[in-house]
C-alpha cells in the first residue's frame, strides 16, 4: 500500500534537499581539487607556435597539470601526464570574443568543454598521434567529442572526489587504476581521458587493450599462437596510456622544424658584460 500524498511529498522534498546539499559539497570539493598548487615556475618544453603547427585534428595532447587533482593522478599513474585533451582543429566556430577553440576536454568543474591552445601555454605537453586513421575516421572521432560538449560530472557523488584529497593515497599498485575511474558508473560523467577513450572506442581504435594469447587452430603449426585484443573499459584509461600505447606516435614538434643543436644558447657560452657594457646596461634601466 502506497503512502499518503503528504508523506510522498515530504520524501521528495527531503530527497531534493539532500541532493542539493551533496551537489554543493561536491562543488566545494571540485573547486579545491582544481585549484593550482604552488610550485616553481614552469617553462613549456616546446614553443607555442611549434606546438600549434605540429598538431593535427584527431590527435591527443597530454598535459602535465599543476592542480591538486593533477598531483594525485600523476602519483596514481606513476606518470608525468595528468590530463588529456583532443585536438579538433577548426571543427568549432570561434567564440564571440574571437577565441579559437581547438581542444576538447573533460573538466572536473565545467564538464566537457572546448578551450583554446592558449589554456596550456607554459605547460609541459606531449602530442600522441593515432596512426592509420582515414579522413572519415578523424571526422567521426571529432564529431563524437564535439557532440558531448556540455556533459557534466554528477557532483553529488562526493566520494569520487574525496579519494583525491590525499595527493599520494597509500593504495597498492594493483588498485591505482581503479582509483582513477572517476564517476565511471554513468556515461555522462566524463572525466579527462575517459572521454577521449570513448571517442577512440567508437572507432574500435586500440589504445592499450588487454592482450591474451591463444593456441593456433592450424594443425600444421602446433607451437603457433595468436594474440587476441580485449577492449578495456573506457573508465580505466589514464593519460599515461596514450603515451605508452604502441598505436600512437609520440610527436616532438621541436625536432620537426630543422632542429640544429649548434644554434642552442648555453649559459657558459654567453660572455659576461665588461665594465663599460655593464655601465651602459645600468643606465638604460634607469627611468627616463
Amino acid at each position: 500500500m502506497s503512502g499518503s500524498p503528504d508523506r510522498q511529498h515530504d520524501h521528495t522534498q527531503a530527497s531534493t534537499q539532500m541532493n542539493s546539499l551533496l551537489t554543493a559539497l561536491g562543488r566545494r570539493l571540485a573547486d579545491y581539487l582544481a585549484a593550482p598548487k604552488r610550485q616553481g615556475s614552469l617553462v613549456a618544453n616546446v614553443a607555442p607556435e611549434l606546438l600549434a603547427a605540429a598538431l593535427r585534428s584527431g590527435e591527443v595532447l597530454l598535459v602535465e597539470g599543476s592542480t591538486r587533482i593533477s598531483v594525485a593522478i600523476k602519483y596514481l599513474t606513476q606518470s608525468t601526464w595528468s590530463h588529456a585533451t583532443l585536438f579538433v582543429g577548426d571543427a568549432l566556430p570561434p567564440t564571440p570574443d574571437e577565441e579559437t577553440r581547438t581542444l576538447i576536454e573533460a573538466d572536473l568543474r565545467d564538464g566537457v568543454r572546448a578551450v583554446s591552445l592558449d589554456a596550456y601555454a607554459g605547460m609541459h605537453t606531449r602530442i600522441c598521434r593515432p596512426v592509420g586513421l582515414s579522413p572519415q575516421d578523424v571526422r567521426s572521432l571529432v564529431e563524437f567529442a564535439v557532440g558531448r560538449i556540455g556533459q557534466r560530472y554528477d557532483l553529488k557523488n562526493g566520494f569520487d572526489l574525496a579519494r583525491y584529497l590525499i595527493a599520494t593515497p597509500p593504495v597498492p599498485p594493483r588498485w591505482r587504476r581503479r582509483l582513477i575511474a572517476l564517476g565511471s558508473g554513468d556515461p555522462t560523467r566524463a572525466i579527462c581521458s575517459t572521454l577521449i577513450a570513448q571517442a577512440f572506442e567508437s572507432l574500435r581504435y586500440p589504445i592499450l587493450p588487454d592482450v591474451t594469447r591463444e593456441g593456433s587452430f592450424d594443425p600444421t603449426c602446433q607451437l603457433c599462437h595468436r594474440e587476441i585484443l580485449h577492449i578495456r573499459h573506457h573508465s580505466l584509461y589514464t593519460p599515461r596510456d596514450f603515451d605508452i600505447s604502441p598505436y600512437f606516435e609520440v610527436v616532438k614538434p621541436g625536432l620537426r622544424h630543422d632542429f640544429d643543436y649548434h644554434t642552442l644558447a648555453w649559459a657558459d657560452d654567453i660572455a659576461a658584460p665588461g665594465p663599460r657594457e655593464a655601465e651602459d646596461i645600468a643606465k638604460s634601466a634607469l627611468p627616463h
